[in-house]
């Protein structure tokens, strides 16, 4: 599966440049109607990021969230600032399919082992940011220095089975995915699916990561950029599901 992805800031749709705040694009001034977009396109996948709740470690643009959920059908995950069970339960009870954990899979590895005892695998992500294979957090403001095969491998001992890596230094680069720190991943936690993010630029890169494992990636500024349609990823999609079935 291809997510396109839309990231939420003040209420807006909007990229950075390598995570940082300061280097905002605009995108779509409301992401509800970004959203119909991709539902009238027939994607059928979303990635929703709260920047603000990422930042602030707690949900913050949760009614906008509540009101893409009403325009988009489709299979719809949200991260950020998700470090509680409350705020779980919040996203979960309006319908969001997925919740990703990151920041706090690396802080308080017990609770977001809990919730994936508790919720399954299918409703809990993991999101595994970072440079230079260490994982970053808090909206990738804190550097740690636990590398990220180490988080991937506690928590898939949890039971969990899919992982957003995203290669900090290549997000919203347009400089192609890191196919070597994915591919290692994959290769190296077979039993678990690593999901690409950060730096893809076009179908190319999709096929690229596909021969090295990665079969699900999450796709941002390559769409606004017009270097991959939402008419490509909507026919990948399908034949991705057709394929399952």
């Amino acid at each position: 599966m291809i997510f396109p992805a839309i990231d939420l800031q003040n209420g807006r749709s909007v990229r950075l440049y390598k995570g940082d705040f300061a280097q905002e694009t605009v995108i779509n001034p409301d992401p509800v109607v970004q959203a119909k977009a991709y539902e009238a396109s027939g994607v059928g996948a979303l990635h929703l990021v709260d920047l603000d709740g990422a930042k602030a470690g707690k949900p913050v643009n949760v009614d906008v969230v509540k009101a893409v959920r009403s325009a988009f059908t489709g299979i719809l995950e949200i991260g950020g600032g998700i470090r509680d069970e409350a705020a779980v339960d919040a996203y979960l009870s309006i319908g969001v399919n997925r919740i990703i954990l990151g920041s706090v899979a690396l802080k308080n590895p017990e609770f977001t082992k809990r919730m994936l005892k508790k919720y399954g695998a299918e409703r809990i992500v993991i999101g595994v940011d970072g440079k230079n294979g260490k994982v970053a957090a808090e909206g990738w403001l804190d550097q740690s220095d636990v590398g990220m095969s180490d988080l991937i491998e506690i928590m898939a001992e949890a039971g969990a089975k899919y992982f957003i890596v995203t290669d900090v230094d290549r997000d919203g680069t347009m400089e192609g995915a890191n196919e070597d720190l994915l591919g290692d991943l994959q290769a190296k936690f077979p039993s678990v699916r690593i999901i690409a993010s950060g730096g893809i630029r076009n179908m190319t890169d999709i096929e690229a990561l596909e021969a090295r494992g990665i079969m699900d990636s999450v796709v941002g500024k390559a769409i606004y950029e017009g270097t991959i349609t939402l008419e490509a990823i909507a026919e990948r999609n399908r034949c991705s599901e057709l394929n399952r079935k």
